[in-house]
């Protein structure tokens, strides 16, 4: 039988982007969402990698950072959070290579913080299976220095932008919450709330969950960043 094996487009993504590929089976199986029906998927991966992860930030903060344990506590919690990973997954291109059921791809999983998140991670965990740990903390001090030093960027996403921005200025994550949903399915309409505890909040809509989300943060920005 013929062990699964990546599109030419994703190894070669994969390999542009610093991640070390040798058994394809193990990649794919990191970027498909259980959505699939297939019996592997990235769960155990994400698992692994969440792991992997807080090791290699903490040790980088360790080195750069002389604050105390409890300032580091909450500077790793922002770093290594679902909207930090989220946010990095899409700066290195994940949403177009992951493999989603159609259900999941037309419910917006490909812009999901959940997915995008647990993706990240299962990356990484797929990194050190394949490289170990010293090339899987070089990749992570490559794709998170912006997180890591606080550099907005506003041509980047603006999640991206405001989940960096928070982390730099030692503030908790941004908190999305859904306020409304209205309108018939084929043309409705959500409002969405970011707030940043200690800074303010600001209320967008959308087309989508995630579009609404995305605006938010961009308002955001513009007003406190």
């Amino acid at each position: 039988m013929t062990a699964p094996r990546l599109s030419p487009e994703t190894r070669a993504w994969l390999e542009e982007t610093g991640f070390t590929v040798m058994d394809e089976a193990v990649w794919r199986a990191a970027l498909t969402h259980g959505s699939t029906g297939e019996t592997v998927n990235y769960e155990r991966l994400e698992w692994l990698g969440d792991r992997v992860l807080g090791l290699a930030i903490s040790e980088w903060l360790y080195a750069i950072d002389s604050a105390s344990e409890g300032q580091l506590a909450q500077r790793l919690n922002a770093l290594v959070s679902r909207d930090t990973c989220a946010c990095t997954a899409r700066d290195i291109g994940v949403p177009a290579h992951l493999r989603l059921g159609k259900q999941a791809r037309d419910d917006g999983a490909h812009d999901s913080d959940n997915v995008l998140g647990d993706v990240m991670e299962a990356l990484l965990g797929a990194n050190f299976l394949e490289a170990g740990f010293d090339a899987t903390r070089a990749l992570v001090r490559q794709i998170w220095t912006e997180a890591v030093e606080g550099r907005r960027g506003r041509s980047k996403h603006p999640k991206s932008a405001l989940q960096e921005w928070a982390a730099g200025n030692r503030r908790k994550p941004p908190e999305y919450a859904l306020l409304d949903r209205s309108g018939p399915d084929h043309s409705a309409r959500f409002t969405v709330r970011v707030k940043v505890a200690g800074v303010g909040e600001v209320e967008a809509e959308g087309s989508s969950k995630q579009a609404a989300e995305t605006a938010a943060a961009a308002a955001f920005m513009e007003k406190y960043g």
